[in-house]
């Protein structure tokens, strides 16, 4: 879904970050002062931090990069270009994992969004989505059968923590199954859906929402201690579509492969990565709580717990959190 033809021709307008007269506005836009005032406010109603002063008139609080093919293709590799035969970019949707599932039976494709009126995280939790300062990003692979894809999550962790390297970013790690943390504070996620298909292939819809900058008033919905790359990196965020391109570069010849690769080829790198190994840990599964001690991660990515009432067991998905009594 795209902006109405006014509101996308602001939003490039106030892109730059310098101040606009409303009358400036007005003329270039050929609307009313009332007009660009309210659509002011749309804006604002969709999570960017715009500042009004009278004599000046308006000015986003940060310069924007607005997501664009042409730039993001101009930084893919070659193998991960010949890949991403289909890219979307929408200025806003529901979630770019939900428009992605609705064309499921498509070849594959990639889709990006500006804004998300309905961003999801794992076990039902809403993915806080304001325009412009971040990354939604969702890729539409097909494979032939269900244990083609065992441990995915933990792979495409790899592939974003080696993007995040490339782009400048260290000290990234990982959380099983699917968190990517800085200092255990979350970056950003991941989240895997599946959907069946006629003769038996499966079109996995693979979410990758990344903070870039995430405007104070808006995180404060976070349950849970979070950070971007404004905070960890100063302000000298790099490029969004750059960092775009590096993601598609390590995921989408990753993607090609893993039918063949599986996860044995990742599982070392992600082990690097894990920061919760060793750690006392309470796992939630639905309503069932189980405690121990994480002993690692199989082959095929189930997380091994050292229960406290006894005994290891292995899990294929569940909330984990570290126990209060380590912080």
């Amino acid at each position: 879904m795209q902006f109405p033809i006014p509101k996308k021709a602001l939003l490039r307008l106030l892109a730059d970050g310098r101040f606009h007269s409303g009358a400036e506005l007005a003329r270039d836009l050929g609307l009313s002062r009332t007009a660009i005032w309210n659509l002011i406010h749309e804006l604002e109603s969709l999570g960017l931090e715009i500042c009004a002063v009278r004599g000046k008139g308006y000015r986003l609080n940060r310069p924007l990069e607005l997501l664009c093919e042409t730039s993001i293709r101009g930084y893919l590799s070659e193998p991960a270009s010949a890949l991403a035969s289909s890219l979307e970019i929408h200025d806003e949707l529901d979630s770019t994992n939900s428009h992605l599932a609705r064309q499921a039976a498509a070849g594959a494709a990639v889709c990006l969004a500006e804004v998300q009126s309905a961003g999801r995280g794992r076990v039902g939790r809403i993915w806080l989505s304001p325009l412009g300062g971040n990354i939604y990003l969702s890729v539409l692979w097909h494979f032939d059968d269900h244990s083609a894809f065992a441990g995915l999550s933990l792979a495409v962790g790899v592939a974003v923590i080696r993007a995040l390297r490339q782009a400048g970013v260290d000290g990234a790690n990982l959380k099983w199954p699917n968190d990517i943390l800085w200092h255990a504070r979350k970056l950003g996620g991941i989240l895997l859906e599946a959907s069946g298909e006629a003769h038996g292939r499966h079109a996995i819809m693979i979410g990758i929402g990344l903070n870039l900058y995430m405007p104070p008033g808006r995180g404060q919905g976070i349950d849970q201690a979070w950070t971007d790359l404004a905070q960890i990196m100063g302000g000298a965020i790099p490029p969004r579509n750059r960092l775009i391109a590096l993601l598609l570069n390590e995921l989408l010849p990753m993607l090609r492969d893993y039918g063949q690769t599986g996860l044995r080829a990742f599982l070392d790198e992600w082990r690097a990565y894990h920061c919760f190994d060793g750690q006392l840990v309470t796992l939630q599964q639905g309503t069932h709580r189980i405690s121990g001690r994480v002993a690692g991660v199989t082959e095929t990515g189930l997380l091994v717990l050292e229960c406290e009432e006894g005994g290891r067991r292995e899990f294929a998905s569940g909330d984990m959190r570290l126990r209060a009594d380590v912080h």
